[in-house]
């Protein structure tokens, strides 16, 4: 059987399907690494060994880098059958540059070396809900017809690696739009943390009593086993050229509102936190909050400042009203499925609490 080349599979979503394929799949697993050189390769190499235990013993690992001419030149294109591309700057604060050349470049060199894999039968590009940019309404999973306006560079970037897509029509590629991932599973455990996250610290702390959006604003939350196990059901059964949402339906999502009630609600379980007689937080428009960011850059302190800089270029998003839709998703009767997303949520913060 074919093997399959998974890309950036020493991030955090490239690590799951990495794991699944060697789990339960008998392709064997070519887990593709970003580095540089031999010793950047073999850092990783041991970490992303020691984090697959004993499944790393039916995965090969190669590396290269996406800005060179040949990224891919230590994979031999007669050995793949499928190639699932996670490989992306995702930082929102990444720069024009970084961006373009890892996320926009760097995908048009993975599907030029698709071109060259004879025995090719699908390609999975990750993409994220907010290739959507600052675009109100629904979001159909269907291509974006002209460019929004955008948050940040990361969102420009995936709009444009998505159009790059519409150049390789001879490819069997799927796209996956992949929503906010708030935790590993449905225990709220979490391996890394972001913006989301970020904000909800902040507010554990007492360090910042004003937020960016509307309440009303919905947001659309995932676990990394939710997105790693339908990317590997669908690039075995999926359809070519679809698109698929890998996020909940507008019905099961949240409100920014909903979901500083419960984080709220949960910190106050602890008798600590209620002695410190916060204020609930207020919402503020963005330039407010922009000022707040500029002022705690100044004269905030190290931890603050980071953590406002980290939620600053996702901010736009809140304010949005994005109606998401995932009737490919369901319609393709996958097995691996969302539990509530409030549960999610409050176990999130439970742990966050815990660690504070």
């Amino acid at each position: 059987m074919s093997a399959v080349l998974i890309t950036g599979a020493d991030g955090y979503l490239g690590a799951r399907i990495t794991r699944l394929y060697a789990r339960q799949s008998a392709r064997e697993a070519i887990a593709w690494l970003h580095a540089a050189g031999k010793a950047e390769f073999e850092a990783k190499r041991a970490r992303l060994a020691a984090w697959l235990g004993g499944d790393a013993a039916r995965v090969r690992f190669t590396y290269g880098e996406l800005r060179a001419a040949q990224p891919f030149l230590l994979v031999d294109p007669a050995e793949v059958g499928l190639i699932v591309h996670a490989a992306a700057v995702t930082r929102f604060n990444v720069s024009a540059e970084l961006a373009s050349a890892v996320n926009v470049e760097g995908t048009v060199r993975l599907l030029q070396f698709a071109e060259r894999c004879p025995r090719l039968t699908a390609i999975g590009v990750l993409s994220s809900i907010y290739a959507s940019g600052l675009q109100e309404g629904m979001i159909e999973e269907v291509p974006f017809a002209s460019a929004p306006e955008f948050a940040n560079h990361y969102e420009r970037s995936k709009w444009r690696s998505e159009q790059a897509l519409a150049a390789y029509g001879n490819l069997p590629w799927r796209l996956f739009r992949v929503a906010t991932v708030i935790a590993d599973d449905e225990s709220g455990r979490m391996a890394r943390h972001n913006a989301v996250h970020n904000t909800l610290k902040l507010l554990h702390r007492g360090l910042i009593s004003l937020v960016p959006g509307s309440p009303e604003t919905p947001l659309y939350f995932v676990t990394g086993d939710f997105v790693a196990g339908n990317v590997c059901e669908l690039m075995e059964r999926g359809t070519n050229g679809a698109i698929y949402h890998l996020a909940p339906a507008r019905e099961a999502s949240l409100t920014l509102g909903e979901l500083l009630g419960i984080a709220w609600a949960t910190f106050e379980r602890s008798p600590d936190f209620v002695r410190r007689g916060l204020l609930y937080p207020s919402y503020v428009p963005y330039a407010a909050f922009e000022r707040l960011a500029q002022g705690v850059s100044g004269f905030g302190g190290r931890v603050l400042a980071d953590a406002v800089a980290s939620v600053l270029p996702f901010a736009p998003q809140l304010y949005v009203s994005k109606f998401v839709c995932n009737r490919k998703l369901v319609a393709a009767g996958t097995q691996h499925r969302l539990g509530d997303s409030r549960s999610l949520v409050r176990e999130c913060c439970v742990r966050l609490a815990a660690a504070a």
